[in-house]
Parts: C-alpha cells; structure tokens; sequence
C-alpha cells in the first residue's frame, strides 16, 4: 500500500521513464558511434580552424578533437539539454496544475495532505525522476565510452549527467510552481518554456555580440554547460541552479496553500 503521493506518482511514471531512458541511451550510442570515424579524419584540426571564432566559442570546437568535447560539442551544447527540459518541464507543468485540470487535486487535498506538503513531495519526485535520468546519462556515456573509445573519464561523465539534471530540475520546479501557484496547465508550461528559450538565447548571444558578454553569467545554460559539463568539475554556478528554481518554488508555496481550489 503506497503511503504518499511521492511513492504513488513515482510507480505511475516507471513506464514513461523507461522511454526516456531508452531515448537517452540511444542518443548517446548514436553520436559516440561517430567518434571513431571523426577522430581518423585527416585534417581535423584545421578544418576547426575555419569555423568562425564565436562558433568555436559557443560549441567549444577548440576541443572537438578529443572524445570528451566531442560529446560536449554535440551532445551537451543542445541535444540533451533540450530532451531534460522537456522531461522536466512537461511533468512539472502537469504535476499540480493537471491534476487540478483533471478534478483530481481537490479530492487528494480533503485527506490530511496539505498543499504545501503535496507540492513539495510533486518537486521531490521531479528531482527524483530527472536524477533517474541522469543515472542513465552516466552509465550510457561511460558504457559508450569504452566501446568506442572516447576516453571520458568516470568524473567528467558525472559532472556532465549532473549538469543536465541540475538544468532540468530548475526549469521543472519554476513550470511546478507556476502551475501551483495559477493551476493552469498551459500557462505554466508556456512560461517556463519561455524562459528556458530566453536564457538559451542569452547565452548564444553572450558567445556571439560582446556587449551582451557581461550578461551571460545569468544564463542557466552558462552557469551548466560553459566550457563544456564534462570535465568541468563542480563549479559553484551549479548551486545558482538548484537555488533559483527553489526560490521560485518556494515563493509559490503561500499562493498554492490560499488559492480556492475547491471553486476551479
């Protein structure tokens, strides 16, 4: 007999992450699959060279030419942020404000649940479930790694896996809050999209235009994946993530706990 809604939900969505997961291996199966031929190409290093410089800034070419930025370049400058935002954002999007929009929410708050503790044991189980990814993310990449030879090592696999994580569970719990706070589905999906979208073009254009330099330090995706995630150590920008979507969170909390959600 499950005792909470944390231990409930997370039974309920075993199977969508298992899709995910397949997903995940599969991408980075795919794209290390590539290294070898990459890696034998004659001319490599002067063929990076001809890139314009704000590229080789934005995706880190300088270091394509070894296994780790390689799958920095390819893997960890789009692909995969854009897959644990999505991850995240839908099912913070739905995990309050669905349940509202289904008349499903109001029937588990007349139990002893509080609003509060329903949203908190909601942004636990999105933390759990994009850290299940991230599992995943580090056994693929080190599994990939040695059969294909890439040679990343296990710390750069898991500073690369924690970064996407980290990623997704601020935009998660800013969509979660959101929804919380209006319980409307829609609109925290939008929102936080939005923002996932503007802090994205922030960064590019931190990388591209020198008066918007300064700025880039404020994009999430600055603070996870400059330099490349793997390899990265553990820089303190990966504490303004976890902090900026607990804020959020947490300034959402009082709104969720007055809001009549009996007259939705």
């Amino acid at each position: 007999m499950l005792r909470n809604v944390y231990l409930k939900s997370l039974r309920d969505q075993r199977r969508g992450l298992i899709g995910w997961s397949l997903g995940i291996v599969a991408l980075v199966l795919l794209e290390s699959a590539l290294w070898p031929s990459i890696s034998d190409m004659a001319g490599l290093r002067e063929f990076l060279d001809s890139y314009p410089e704000p590229l080789r800034k934005l995706f880190n070419m300088d270091a394509f030419v070894t296994g780790t930025g390689f799958l920095n370049a390819e893997l960890f400058s789009m692909l995969l942020p854009i897959l644990f935002l999505v991850f995240a954002i839908s099912r913070g999007a739905r995990a309050i404000a669905g349940e509202e929009e289904r008349g499903t929410l109001e029937v588990l708050l007349v139990t002893k649940l509080s609003p509060i503790r329903l949203a908190l044991e909601q942004a636990a189980l999105l933390a759990t479930t994009a850290g299940a990814l991230g599992i995943v993310l580090f056994g693929a990449l080190v599994v990939c790694s040695a059969v294909f030879g890439l040679g990343v090592g296990i710390g750069a696999a898991s500073t690369g896996a924690l970064a996407m994580v980290l990623l997704g569970v601020e935009f998660g719990w800013i969509a979660l809050a959101i929804g919380a706070a209006t319980g409307n589905r829609i609109v925290a999906l939008a929102v936080a999209s939005v923002l996932a979208v503007g802090a994205y073009v922030l960064y590019v254009a931190s990388k591209l235009v020198d008066a918007m330099q300064p700025w880039g330090p404020a994009s999430p995706f600055h603070q996870a994946i400059e330099g490349g995630p793997m390899g990265a150590g553990l820089p303190a920008a990966y504490g303004y993530l976890v902090a900026a979507g607990a804020v959020v969170l947490l300034a959402a909390l009082p709104v969720f706990d007055r809001r009549d959600i009996a007259g939705v």
